[in-house]
């Protein structure tokens, strides 16, 4: 059985064979899945799954190693050439397999041969129909990814990491004030030892059962749970902070004007509490960012925000911009909210930025507002100040205290750019685009030269950290 495979010619190999398979094991395939299986030369899967198959199936069985996704590729090649089947739990395509090898091979390469998902059994024998419910996979990710999903009324399928998942569930549920929530473990879904255990988070009574299970988990939060909505704009004391932190209403605008997109990179300059990267990944489950901070301080209370969060996929670097930015992935967008007289930063994200990609700086200084009123004047773009007054106790009447004013730039490079190849580009003469390349957007009304001074002489004031970071 797990004799090397005979000599095999690539061309004789032909696809790649990804064939799904359950907790019911070999009875549960079709009759093409078990021919796949049987004609194979080399098996590859879960030792578990492995473990399911008869003797009849005569390939070479292959372990997955742990981690699992550097591996891939080093495995299908080793076997490149001869007739390779997959296994995978379930549906590859759920939270499977199937992304890796679609990613190595391409899907022309693949022939796949799904069998109903864990999340198709669950939402079969709960009667939930399966759009209503968010999906969240703990497998091999941290489990406050959870944070980012729990609201009041939400029903939840939680793919779980083991047999303690549940439990550990069952904490941070009443750790977040979402105690009275119901959930419902279901274990070896389709299979012959298949059972559910219910119970709420509150008083979760059961010990750890078996390790292939699903959590079904049907929010409740009470009365005093901190309200984290689904849009920016969280409240300021959601973050652990040390002042530098984007507020409330200006965080929102900013996020607004930075306009994230599913599957975008965000670079965050200046992170101070995370807030603006933490909520650009709220956004979407696709979005990803990164945030540079040069306070090791800093760098470690926004991991700390991220994870209460919900988004400890948040990449944190500890560095001081622009020589941080270096070798990092292209963006799709770019914020500043800290640091925008450091010499060459603006001039640098610029460069890193493809065309369509956007850029959003915030500043509350005049040194700062004057360089980046001369880029709009350069660039186009938006230029506006964001005021906030809030009503506050003046003797016994009730008056306005104004907050400093924001000025913000938001602005969009010109399609037509080149996007920077590898590494972030960097013009040798650290200069800005000149005024020539400036196409003013339709509508606007193009700035006159002389709006604004050139700041030349505000760079030797050094970074600037104002307070709506």
């Amino acid at each position: 059985m797990n004799a090397d495979p005979p000599d095999a010619r690539p061309d004789d190999a032909g696809p790649v064979t990804v064939v799904g398979i359950g907790a019911d094991g070999w009875g549960g395939l079709t009759a093409t899945a078990r021919e796949a299986l049987r004609e194979a030369q080399v098996l590859i899967g879960g030792a578990r799954q492995l473990d399911l198959l008869p003797a009849d199936c005569p390939g070479r069985r292959v372990p997955w190693p742990s981690p699992l996704r550097p591996a891939v590729a080093g495995l299908l090649a080793a076997h490149a050439g001869h007739r390779v089947a997959v296994l995978a739990s379930g549906d590859p395509f759920c939270y499977g397999i199937g992304r890796a090898l679609t990613e190595e091979l391409g899907a022309e390469r693949l022939r796949v041969l799904p069998h109903p998902s864990s999340v198709a059994y669950a939402c079969a024998r709960l009667g939930w129909p399966q759009e209503d419910a968010d999906v969240v996979s703990l497998v091999g990710r941290p489990l406050a990814t959870l944070h980012r999903w729990l609201f009041d009324r939400r029903r939840l399928l939680v793919l779980s990491a083991g047999a303690h998942t549940p439990a550990e569930v069952a904490a941070l549920l009443r750790e977040r004030g979402f105690g009275p929530s119901t959930l419902r473990v279901l274990e070896q879904l389709g299979g012959a030892r298949e059972r559910q255990l219910a119970g709420t988070a509150d008083d979760w009574p059961h010990p750890p059962g078996d390790a292939l299970n699903v959590i079904a988990v049907e929010c409740r939060a009470t009365p005093d749970a901190p309200r984290l909505a689904a849009v920016p704009g969280l409240p300021d004391d959601a973050y652990e902070h040390d002042g530098q932190l984007t507020k409330r209403r200006v965080r929102a605008a900013t996020l607004a004007a930075l306009a994230p997109a599913p599957g975008e990179l965000l670079w965050d300059i200046g992170g101070g509490s995370g807030s603006i990267a933490i909520e650009w990944l709220r956004a979407h489950r696709a979005c990803r960012a990164l945030t540079v901070e040069r306070d090791p301080v800093r760098s470690t209370r926004i991991e700390r925000n991220a994870a209460a969060l919900g988004v400890p996929s948040l990449r944190v670097i500890t560095g001081k911009a622009p020589d941080a930015l270096t070798e990092l992935p292209t963006p799709d967008a770019v914020f500043i909210g800290g640091g925008l007289t450091t010499p060459d930063l603006l001039e640098t994200c610029w460069a890193a930025l493809p065309g369509g990609g956007r850029l959003v700086a915030n500043t509350v200084t005049l040194e700062s507002e004057a360089l980046l009123a001369d880029w709009y004047r350069r660039h186009g773009g938006e230029l506006v100040r964001l005021t906030v007054a809030r009503a506050v106790a003046v003797g016994g009447f009730t008056g306005w205290r104004q907050a400093m004013p924001v000025t913000q730039w938001a602005v969009t490079k010109n399609a037509e750019a080149p996007r920077a190849a590898g590494r972030t580009a960097i013009p040798a003469s650290r200069s800005a685009t000149p005024a020539s390349r400036t196409a003013t957007p339709a509508g606007r009304t193009a700035t006159p030269a002389g709006r604004a001074g050139t700041p030349g002489a505000d760079r030797a004031a050094g970074p600037d950290r104002g307070e709506e970071r």
